[in-house]
């Protein structure tokens, strides 16, 4: 039977029963690389597959959506009943801390707003009563009424957000 010497740098000092010099990795290091795999392959699988609101599966794109509310919404349009009516400039709404802001194109206003989910509901609005143009009367007798149908369904995707009625009517903003 051979003897073997004993090396004090030998992290692993017993000798394979055959005399083959072999190795274990240290405990720790076993532990650490098995952390380290459960933690990254869930987040390849993730990274490779799915498209994560980008454009393109696996292309890496990552969409931020905007929050519904916290955000000057520029109105762009209204849709009611099929019919396309395009904002006059600077109608917006705003939402934030339960209350809605905004201007209807061509009175300012603001409602209670209540948020839950994917779900908006405007309710008590007051606005000034100005006269404006014709054109800028009918669209906001649309935007309001539209804003007031009850609870509105909240669409956003990317900077865009959509308020839709139970009646398929709605409502089309841009956020800046």
């Amino acid at each position: 039977m051979s003897r073997q010497r004993h090396d004090p740098t030998d992290p692993h000092p017993h000798p394979h029963p055959h005399g083959e010099s072999h190795r274990h990795p240290h405990p720790y290091r076993r532990r650490t690389a098995l952390t380290a795999a459960a933690l990254l392959v869930p987040l390849a699988a993730a990274c490779g597959g799915g498209s994560a609101g980008g454009e393109r599966p696996g292309s890496g794109e990552v969409r931020v959506e905007q929050p519904v509310t916290g955000v000057r919404w520029s109105v762009e349009s209204v849709t009611v009943g099929g019919a396309l009516q395009q904002a006059p400039s600077g109608a917006y709404v705003e939402i934030e801390d339960g209350r809605a802001t905004g201007d209807y194109g061509c009175n300012h206003f603001t409602a209670k707003a209540a948020v839950e989910g994917d779900r908006v509901r405007f309710s008590d609005a007051r606005s000034t009563r100005m006269a404006c143009e014709k054109q800028r009367m009918a669209f906001e007798r649309t935007l309001a009424g539209t804003l007031a149908d009850g609870t509105l369904t909240a669409e956003v995707d990317g900077a865009t957000l959509t308020l839709g009625t139970a009646d398929g009517d709605h409502v089309r903003l841009t956020g800046k």
